[in-house]
């Protein structure tokens, strides 16, 4: 059973939040891209804001099956767990609450210049906080791969 549930943890963290990521990092090129005024194409754009909030909400499925492995493998109460619990918490709230906001804001109104790039900070923010998550999952402490 846990590899089951450790196969469907890494497939949905592949498939649900490897598209956030890109998408995430698009977005804010797409919108500068698609110029100011009445004439913005915006299709891009809304398109890459669908793929951050469909697949955010699909995102779900990690952590529940990463808890359901962890508590296969009995490791629930591992420092590099609740590190990667709390990251992973920290992301998904960079996420919800500093990204999707700001690309919904981004695509009803170009009056600021400047927010893309505060977009693309913490996108990158959300970026580097998922990478030390897949970090702390590969090499994480008492691994019995070995490696």
């Amino acid at each position: 059973m846990t590899k089951f549930l450790l196969s469907v943890h890494v497939l949905a963290a592949i498939i649900a939040i490897g598209p956030v990521t890109v998408a995430a990092s698009m977005f804010p090129a797409a919108i500068r891209h698609a110029g100011t005024g009445a004439g913005r194409d915006l299709a891009v754009p809304r398109s890459l804001h669908r793929i951050c909030r469909v697949y955010a909400a699909l995102g779900i499925v990690v952590p529940v099956f990463g808890l359901a492995t962890a508590n296969s493998l009995g490791v629930l109460g591992d420092t590099w767990l609740l590190t990667s619990i709390a990251l992973t918490a920290a992301a998904a709230a960079v996420l919800v609450l500093a990204v999707l906001p700001r690309q919904r804001l981004l695509l009803a109104t170009a009056e600021d210049t400047r927010a893309p790039a505060r977009l693309a900070m913490f996108t990158g923010i959300f970026n580097i906080l998922w990478a030390v998550v897949t970090v702390l999952m590969i090499v994480r402490p008492g691994s019995t791969t070995g490696a």
